[in-house]
């Protein structure tokens, strides 16, 4: 089983790369939902022009925009 090194760097299994279709030197992106870091390969051009109509408020972070995201996705307790 892989393990976090000491620098926080996880090896991928080459089986599960190979049926995702990861390579040397591609980029990905991670995602975090409670406690689970999902990994996705990033493809050339994935996200172009899908998002053009939208305008970033300058005023929040990155973080912040993620953050509120993963918090209005989390079920109210009652």
């Amino acid at each position: 089983m892989p393990k976090v090194s000491a620098k926080r760097q996880i090896t991928l299994p080459a089986s599960q790369c190979r049926i995702a279709g990861i390579e040397p030197g591609d980029e990905y992106r991670s995602f975090i939902a409670g406690k689970r870091i999902t990994i996705v390969r990033r493809e050339p051009g994935d996200a172009w022009g899908c998002l053009k109509h939208l305008r970033a408020d300058e005023a929040v972070s990155e973080e912040q925009s993620r953050q509120d995201a993963i918090e209005r996705r989390r079920p109210t307790v009652r």
